[in-house]
């Protein structure tokens, strides 16, 4: 696995169009070796593409990309980079160690075969056809197919689709090991729970750039803040009045619920001025970040929002 010291990833400028659609514009990333990067958008935000960039099977209008110092065809003909994509790559008819042995022959030297099988949990079904595995278990075998060669950067795309639970939990229980010894992982998903649960950093994409970089729970600071909610006596509603500015309040039952940047002022507000018992303080999930930052209302200019630490 490589150790280097320079970047696993640096992308500058990167620009693609195809036509008239201006699909990656002025993106700029680095990654740095052993960070597990999730690199999330909506559909058309300009993701695939730059990944595409990244692995060397599209060319950037301008803009450079290296791995590890090197071009990404480069890097992976040094075994540097690998690669798990949703779909394809698989020949149906021959078994699941035929398929790694196949990949294991394009490398000068490549790790044992029955040691990815195993890190991939695929082990035990090595004589089956692939054509009989499921989907899942074919995820597995595209894992098991990217560890060949022992790369220092690993590229997944929705890599857990069609596994269970236990499956996924035990998936990214062996990408966590894995980054601990220094591989670095930029994956796609469509699981938010799972960039929540597993990723260092959380790049967010949207209209080709880049709008927000940071850790998960700096990510979710940045949609609106938390909500507070507590048991309030209607004969203090009229005391609201004082309450520190907020984004919305609202009462109902006996219960009121107040989304605010800052929720400590408002909690002080309600123990200080009003009655409020059973006061509970819940910050904003992954999910409504991501909508607040990639949705529709979401503003269209280059700002980024970084995080003391990054590099972007």
């Amino acid at each position: 696995m490589t150790t280097m010291s320079v970047p696993a990833v640096h992308a500058a400028g990167l620009h693609k169009s195809f036509g008239k659609v201006h699909a990656v514009r002025g993106l700029d990333l680095t990654v740095r070796p052993g960070e597990v990067v999730a690199f999330l958008g909506p559909n058309g935000a300009g993701k695939t593409t730059t990944i595409d960039m990244i692995l060397g099977l599209s060319a950037p209008d301008q803009g450079s990309v290296s791995i590890f110092g090197h071009s990404p065809r480069g890097a992976i003909a040094r075994g540097q980079v690998a690669a798990v994509m949703q779909t394809g790559g698989l020949l149906r008819d021959i078994s699941v160690r035929e398929t790694v042995q196949l990949t294991a022959a394009m490398f000068d030297s490549a790790r044992p075969v029955d040691e990815v099988l195993a890190r991939a949990g695929i082990l035990e079904i090595a004589d089956r056809q692939v054509e009989k595995c499921s989907g899942g278990q074919q995820q597995r075998l595209r894992f098991a197919m990217a560890l060949v060669s022992d790369p220092g950067l690993l590229i997944l795309d929705e890599p857990t689709t069609g596994m269970d639970v236990a499956g996924r939990r035990d998936f990214w229980s062996a990408i966590r090991a894995d980054a601990l010894r220094g591989r670095t992982v930029i994956f796609a998903t469509h699981y938010l729970e799972e960039a929540d649960a597993y990723a260092d950093r959380i790049v967010l994409v949207r209209q080709g750039r880049i709008v927000a970089d940071g850790t998960a729970a700096q990510i979710k600071n940045l949609a609106a803040g938390r909500t507070v909610k507590a048991s309030l006596p209607p004969s203090d509603r009229a005391l609201l009045g004082g309450m520190p500015p907020a984004e919305s309040v609202e009462y109902d039952a006996g219960r009121l619920t107040v989304r605010t940047g800052d929720s400590d002022a408002v909690v002080r507000f309600l123990l200080n001025t009003t009655g409020a018992h059973d006061i509970e303080v819940a910050a904003n999930n992954l999910e409504e970040a991501f909508v607040a930052l990639t949705g529709d209302e979401a503003l269209t200019d280059t700002t980024t929002n970084t995080f003391e630490g990054d590099l972007v």
